[in-house]
């Protein structure tokens, strides 16, 4: 009996110190997915009342359908689906989104056109009751057009939503044509929607974007705030802003002049967070060859920002997001080659030592590794190539 006692208290304590050890600031600890098999497109977000939702896209023959679960301490709920077509446009850098505001949620996908190119509708629901039911489905855009529309970020904004997407109303398809053989220029437009799903308003942000790039948008103290990838008339490619300040939306301004020359979209768009009117923003350049992750920061919701940081380990392919920890400082992750990355970064310079997430893959159909907050931790989400499924892990900060 006592060498038993010895022994259940021995283990015990292994266990004790082994489960602390997992919960230790900056330690990373993967934990049970509720994808199924043959997911991918994971996205995350965190409602104001810290709930965080994660949705993703799941195959089963020919139908695709945009799945949702909440995740209750360490566990996710059974998961929901949103909707359901096997006609949908999946695609591994334009995935679908949810967005709440603690009591409603919106959500959209991605919906083939009736013509034999490349055209897509992007398509919306709510729901009041928290994802128990939807509402039918509406299209965010109205111009009728057979082009591309996607890439779209949604936030909450006030008891509404706000909305920002690519638009291809300007690039219409020419019949039978790929990607490339559209003419005419990408806008930005963006949207604020009720949370009947009734659109309110619509604006065109800037009359000339790169085509395929996600866009991101954060909430300031002042108003929405949209980031992009720009383009030039001479193919510059580098990041802009436009913000909603007074009721009208300000002119597009370049964040930072990387001066990135390029005849095609990378594929490789920023994200933004905000507390209050502390904002940072992430992105990606290819400038004169060589890849580089950088974060800038902004005291007045974009008005002006500091010198950017570079915050990369020299084999970059992008793909980052970030995340407000505080006011001045913020959670950045990218790939690393393979690697997703992350690393704090601070509004004074300062770059603290960066934490490897997981191990990935280079592919496409790695696809954009997610991150959000939540409390006192972070959640982490991302594809697994191989396994043909969602992968999520935590960080406690």
């Amino acid at each position: 009996m006592k060498n038993f006692l010895t022994v259940f208290v021995l283990a015990s304590i292994i266990f004790s110190c082994t489960n602390n050890e997992s919960r230790k600031p900056g330690v990373v600890k993967e934990f049970s997915s509720p994808a199924g098999d043959s997911s991918a497109e994971p996205n995350l977000f965190t409602a104001p009342d810290g709930q965080v939702y994660l949705t993703w896209i799941e195959k089963k023959g020919k139908e695709s359908s945009l799945k949702f679960s909440t995740l209750n301490g360490d566990k996710w709920s059974d998961p929901g689906t949103v909707a359901s077509g096997n006609n949908w446009m999946v695609n591994w850098a334009d995935y679908p989104g949810m967005a709440s505001d603690g009591n409603n949620l919106i959500s959209h996908f991605l919906e083939k056109g009736t013509s034999g190119n490349l055209a897509y509708d992007i398509k919306y629901v709510t729901s009041s009751d928290k994802g128990k039911s939807w509402s039918n489905s509406a299209i965010l855009h109205d111009d009728g057009k057979q082009a591309e529309h996607g890439f779209v970020s949604m936030i909450p904004y006030g008891d509404k939503f706000f909305a920002c997407w690519l638009d291809g109303r300007n690039a219409a398809m020419e019949e039978g044509a790929g990607h490339e053989g559209h003419y005419g220029q990408m806008t930005i437009r963006a949207a604020i929607i009720s949370k009947e799903g009734i659109k309110e308003n619509e604006w065109e942000l800037d009359g000339k974007v790169c085509d395929c790039c996600q866009t991101t948008a954060a909430m300031t103290s002042n108003g929405p705030i949209v980031v992009y990838r720009d383009r030039s008339d001479d193919e510059i490619r580098d990041m802009s802003m436009v913000r909603f300040v007074n009721g009208e939306w300000t002119k597009p301004k370049t964040i930072f002049p990387d001066n990135w020359k390029i005849n095609a979209c990378p594929v490789n768009g920023p994200r933004a967070d905000a507390v209050g009117n502390n904002l940072a923003i992430a992105w990606f350049s290819l400038a004169d060859n060589k890849g580089e992750v950088k974060v800038a920061f902004s005291g007045n919701g974009g008005e002006t920002f500091g010198k950017p940081f570079r915050v990369d380990e020299g084999k970059t392919i992008g793909r980052v997001d970030i995340v407000m920890l505080d006011s001045a400082t913020a959670m950045v992750t990218w790939l690393e080659g393979a690697d997703i990355k992350a690393r704090k970064v601070h509004a004074d310079g300062k770059i603290d030592n960066s934490i490897l997430i997981a191990s990935s893959s280079e592919k496409r159909a790695s696809g954009f590794p997610q991150m959000t907050k939540t409390g006192k931790k972070l959640i982490f989400a991302w594809t697994d190539d191989e396994a043909k499924t969602i992968k999520v892990a935590e960080m406690d900060l």
